[in-house]
């Protein structure tokens, strides 16, 4: 599998997020500063919600924003035998669950398919991610989910 094929994927989802969400928060931009937005009452809160999904809108462009260029900037020097930053990780637990996870600086939970396998980013700051960082082909990893307990074993690292 070709990392840059993959992380070039991954630029294309963020950068459409982007857009989305940069129409989005105009959108509720505008809203929030319409005239049809003034209060008529002291309960009339339009504008003030309009408001508060502008600001969260604007703080999602920024993290995408950030998240992208983490990506641009990732660097491919990741040795094969350990966990580092943009490995690609082959997980199982026998050989009919065996699952293929990116290790990247952001876009948490996306997912893509390439040769037929599908492939989930984690980041290191996820329990899977935290379990992975620094491990070797070979080793056993234990992470917890909720309250819940998993161990997965690392069967290649590309």
């Amino acid at each position: 599998m070709q990392k840059e094929k993959l992380i070039n994927n991954i630029l294309e989802y963020l950068n459409n997020e982007l857009s989305a969400i940069q129409q989005a928060a105009k959108n509720a931009h505008l809203a929030a500063i319409d005239e049809q937005s003034i209060a008529e009452t002291q309960y009339d809160t339009l504008a003030i919600e309009a408001g508060y999904l502008a600001e969260g809108q604007s703080r999602r462009v920024h993290e995408i924003q950030l998240a992208i260029e983490a990506f641009e900037q990732l660097k491919f020097t990741n040795p094969v035998d350990k966990v580092v930053l943009s490995s690609l990780v082959l997980l199982s637990q026998d050989e009919d669950n065996q699952r293929w996870f990116f290790l990247g600086p952001a876009a948490a939970g996306y997912n893509i398919k390439m040769k037929q396998k599908k492939i989930t980013v984690v980041t290191p700051l996820s329990p899977l991610g935290q379990a992975l960082l620094g491990s070797y082909v070979g080793d056993e990893i234990t992470f917890h989910i909720g309250n819940r307990q998993l161990t997965d074993h690392i069967v290649a690292i590309r």
